[in-house]
């Protein structure tokens, strides 16, 4: 935000369009920011818990189980304020796209994807209340594919879909290798998270 207002330093910022003149970039942005911030520390305690549990065998059960249940309920809470953050900067984000474009909700890349959002870890915070699918590894899991949720929100509605919040868009950007990378890692960690996890449950 406040690079944007620095074109007189670089000819290649070019000003803010007018549309984005308003009060509410600060509020807003910077409400749903946050939000992505607390999103994605809790997935990265997801992905810690994952870790965890891949190195837990029968000597160090107890003091994994007890870490990984105090980092759980750490994420809990952590996501629970990413959704609340995230829940009033969309409410807030339509108010101002009603003041500049006369309409609340119109389906926008952007607005649907911060929809999917809210819906997403609301979904994955209920789950912790239905048996059967409360267990500490789903949620991590869900925690950490979550990221990918913000990630696409966040970056790929502006360089893959169009809309009138693809203010930086430009060509379109080839899939980041480094993506590509992190995907494997998040499931060869999650694989063998379920592997351990599931002989450790038939040995006990």
């Amino acid at each position: 935000l406040f690079v944007a207002n620095l074109n007189w330093l670089d000819p290649e910022i070019t000003p803010l369009v007018p549309v984005l003149k308003s009060y509410w970039l600060m509020v807003h942005v910077a409400i749903i920011t946050g939000s992505y911030g607390f999103l994605a520390l809790g997935s990265l305690l997801g992905f810690l818990n994952l870790t965890l549990m891949i190195f837990k065998n029968k000597n160090n059960k107890n003091r994994f189980d007890n870490t990984i249940k105090q980092l759980t309920y750490t994420i809990e809470m952590t996501l629970t304020v990413g959704l609340f953050m995230a829940t009033i900067g969309t409410f807030l984000g339509g108010i101002w796209a009603n003041e500049s474009w006369g309409r609340y909700w119109g389906w926008d890349p952007k607005e649907t994807w911060a929809l999917v959002i809210i819906m997403y870890y609301a979904m994955l915070l209920h789950l912790r209340l239905i048996p059967g699918a409360n267990g500490k590894y789903l949620f991590n899991l869900l925690a950490v594919l979550g990221l990918g949720v913000v990630i696409m929100t966040y970056f790929g509605v502006n360089y893959y879909l169009s809309g009138l919040h693809s203010y930086a868009a430009g060509d379109s950007m080839p899939f980041p290798p480094s993506l590509t990378y992190l995907i494997i890692i998040v499931v060869v960690v999650a694989l063998v998270a379920y592997i351990r996890n599931k002989k450790l449950e038939i040995k006990d």
